[in-house]
């Protein structure tokens, strides 16, 4: 199936006729893919958790509007951009503005990097991991804009609360990966996957506990959702906003909890990779390069499920126990992984024979 996407998508680029039209639409499809398809994702996503979450907690969810009710998403998209646009008259008005794109469009351009299956990624660079990050640690100065310039007490105690929750979870996320990256020997994406024979989460267990633990901190899901916590803070940063600006935030959440559930899949599940694909010869690496693209959708989707699970069963963390678990625990804990992994892969290159 990769290889047909890849040819269909070739052969229509060659078949124009102006060689400045084939680099204009050989620049735009991809463009518009990475726009369109997380949104499009989005809607299914949200119906996913709902009917999820309804099952978990045994209530029947949405099942009215189209099919076991998949078309409520649309529906509830179509209400949120009929509302009013409302900004209070001491707002920031520009920055009131920008925040919300400026948490919605970083968690858009990362899949411009993400591969998604064999030869299926737009930008391979060698450092996709690093640039990855650090496009995605964007969302957080959007955050705090937003609580700023809304000139609402309420709104600013949310942003600095997430600003700080992000800054402390980012480190033990950035170490977490660092044991990858020592066995792989690359910082890019498309090496990481093609390298795992062996799936990392059977040699980096505690960097997968580490990283999605801090994953699930980084985009405000429970039991680390204190950036909007409504029964302390109203809502938290985006208390003033309404309307389509509402919107992108929500979005933004869904998009970067896909995200989530896309790296756990590409640094530590092997990614497009059919499971064990290398103990099955020329059939196991068939399997992986043509059918690549629904192998990292299953294992994307389970890890978003499991994010819903979470929320469905677990109660919220206070404040002070959510800091002390980021520098306490998982920041040691991710020093120590990095240097077991170092001294682990020097013994086996040889380093320390000498």
């Amino acid at each position: 199936m990769n290889n047909v996407i890849v040819e269909i998508y070739t052969n229509l680029i060659n078949s124009l006729p102006f060689e400045p039209l084939k680099v204009i639409l050989g620049t735009l499809i991809p463009v518009l893919g990475i726009v369109t398809l997380p949104l499009l994702t989005t809607f299914l996503l949200i119906w996913w958790e709902r009917r999820l979450i309804a099952f978990v907690q045994a209530r029947l969810g949405p099942n009215r509007l189209g099919p076991g009710g998949l078309f409520q998403s649309f529906a509830d998209a179509l209400k949120v951009l009929l509302k009013e646009d409302i900004v209070s008259k001491d707002a920031d008005k520009i920055l009131f503005s920008l925040a919300p794109v400026l948490v919605f469009v970083p968690g858009i351009l990362v899949y411009s990097l993400m591969p998604v299956g064999h030869q299926m990624v737009v930008t391979n660079v060698n450092v996709a991991i690093f640039l990855f990050l650090s496009v995605a640690s964007l969302t957080t100065i959007g955050i705090l804009m937003a609580g700023w310039s809304s000139n609402n007490k309420y709104s600013l105690m949310g942003g600095i609360r997430a600003v700080a929750q992000a800054i402390s979870y980012e480190i033990p996320l950035l170490l977490s990966i660092v044991g990858v990256i020592l066995l792989t020997g690359s910082l890019s994406i498309v090496d990481i996957v093609e390298k795992q024979d062996v799936w990392n989460i059977f040699k980096q267990p505690l960097a997968f506990f580490i990283f999605f633990t801090c994953a699930l901190s980084e985009v405000n899901r429970i039991p680390f959702d204190l950036p909007e916590a409504e029964s302390e803070l109203v809502s938290g940063y985006n208390t003033e906003y309404s309307g389509f600006k509402f919107a992108l935030f929500f979005l933004a959440e869904y998009v970067n909890t896909f995200t989530l559930g896309a790296l756990c899949s590409l640094l530590f599940f092997g990614g497009w990779r059919f499971p064990f694909d290398y103990l099955l010869g020329d059939i196991g690496m068939q399997l992986s390069n043509q059918l690549g693209i629904i192998w990292f959708f299953i294992k994307t989707m389970f890890f978003f499920s499991v994010v819903v699970w979470i929320r469905g069963t677990l109660p919220r963390v206070r404040t002070d126990q959510l800091m002390s678990f980021a520098w306490k625990y998982l920041l040691p804990l991710s020093l120590f992984n990095i240097f077991i992994t170092a001294i682990i892969t020097g013994f086996l290159s040889g380093a320390f024979s000498r």
